[in-house]
């Protein structure tokens, strides 16, 4: 007769195979999180940064699977429960992107834009060698100014593989 610890240790194992144990124990930090959180006491306002940062968040974490971790970040920081529209993040942000760019989170291009500098084969610049100094040096916006962030330089994510 299987002893309760190896019973466990049966069970801990058959999870694993399937893929699920990880699952069930985000399920259960997010239930606690949901029973601990004091709704009583009330949140600070959402700023109109937090919002755009939280929703660029959000996608990311519900286009990897994310999704417990997406409903702890939806809960705690008074997002709202429905998505924002992405083509409202796109103008906001002032993005262009192309048909392309759309199959994965702006995230992606963001990150990939300012590390890299052009979009057009992510991932593979982001794992492969490192700019030259002279490179990173003609993408160092003026003082004051990020790059991509005014009306006349729109952010332009395009081509996106991943």
């Amino acid at each position: 007769m299987a002893t309760v610890v190896e019973l466990k240790q049966a069970l801990k194992e058959a999870l694993e195979k399937r893929g699920v144990l990880g699952q069930i124990r985000a399920n259960i930090r997010a239930e606690v999180f949901h029973a601990l959180d004091d709704q009583s006491e009330p949140r600070p306002p959402l700023s109109r940064e937090n919002l755009l940062i939280n929703e660029l968040v959000r996608e990311y974490l519900e286009y990897n699977k994310y999704k417990y971790t997406a409903s702890v970040l939806t809960a705690e920081a008074g997002q709202p429960e429905m998505p924002l529209d992405r083509q409202f993040l796109v103008k906001e942000l002032n993005i262009v992107e192309d048909a392309n760019a759309k199959s994965v989170p702006l995230l992606y291009g963001i990150i990939s834009h300012f590390l890299c500098g052009s979009l057009l084969s992510y991932p593979r610049q982001i794992l492969g060698k490192p700019p030259t100094e002279q490179n990173q040096k003609d993408r160092i916006p003026e003082p004051g100014r990020m790059a991509g962030t005014s009306i006349e330089e729109p952010l332009v994510l395009q081509s996106i593989n991943r």
